[in-house]
């Protein structure tokens, strides 16, 4: 009787540890994309002080620069998550933006957050093509003796010369 129990407490112990081994697998995955925003360095940049110089000094290169209208510079930083057989979704985003003015003195210093994450839902539905609506069938079987088939589709508008272009 005494070795039925620890018999049995030995195949809970590992039945315990297979699970745990096995489920290790199903962690959530965390990531860190785009620019590490550093607080200490993004409260220094202020409006009429600095410019791009010394903006591009304290942060670093942008992630992405305006190429039309007015400078602008964009700091981009998102946090996302990934449970198991899931999309990455976002937990965390902010984005720095940095206007200059013509001489590429600093104009203004904005902070944005997740209130700019759009979510959108496509539709699911498929967009109606202008054809033929063709079977799998039709698509694979379809072009069965037009290989191999002259240029001009019959024999009457084959073209009659022995040069590249029938001439």
């Amino acid at each position: 009787m005494r070795v039925w129990a620890q018999m049995k407490q030995g195949a809970t112990v590992a039945a315990l540890l297979g699970l745990a081994v096995s489920t290790a697998g199903c962690a959530s995955i965390r990531d860190h994309r785009g620019y590490l925003i550093d607080p200490a360095l993004t409260n220094t940049v202020q409006p009429g002080v600095d410019n791009r110089f010394s903006v591009e000094r304290a942060l670093g290169q942008p992630t992405f620069k305006s190429q039309f209208g007015k400078p602008t510079w964009y700091y981009v930083s998102v946090d996302t998550r990934q449970r198991p057989f899931a999309r990455p979704r976002t937990r965390a985003q902010t984005v720095l933006t940095i206007n200059f003015d013509a001489k590429g003195n600093v104009t203004s210093v904005d902070r944005g957050g997740m209130e700019k994450v759009a979510r959108i839902n496509p539709d699911g539905h498929k967009t109606a093509t202008l054809g033929r609506n063709r079977s799998f069938f039709e698509d694979l079987f379809g072009n069965i003796g037009s290989v191999g088939a002259l240029p001009g589709g019959n024999q009457q508008g084959a073209p009659t010369g022995t040069g590249p272009n029938g001439s």
